[in-house]
């Protein structure tokens, strides 16, 4: 008896193992993460903005006076870009 309920179960994790390896197991991730953790460097309204807002919803922000200038995966990249370029708020154009 001990040896079917050892096998049945090393059995049923073989099986559980497999499936997970074919399927794929899913990640539990909060729903209101997003995605895209970008850092960019905007042209707002003619002034150099760091944000991790994606364009369109810095443009649903600023109007339609902006554009991207560079995206970044760290914020000290962001920072270190627009210092660079005289400084947040520094005077900037949208070419």
């Amino acid at each position: 008896m001990k040896k079917t309920i050892s096998l049945l179960f090393g059995t049923g994790m073989t099986l559980l193992i497999l499936w997970a390896t074919v399927f794929g197991v899913r990640t539990l991730k909060p729903k209101n993460v997003p995605d895209d953790s970008k850092y960019r460097v905007f042209c707002a309204n003619n002034k150099l903005e760091v944000e991790q807002r994606t364009l369109k919803q810095e443009k649903n922000a600023r109007g339609s006076n902006v554009c991207q200038l560079a995206e970044f995966d760290y914020l000290s990249d962001a920072d270190k870009y627009a210092e660079n370029h005289g400084g947040k708020g520094s005077d900037c154009k949208c070419d």
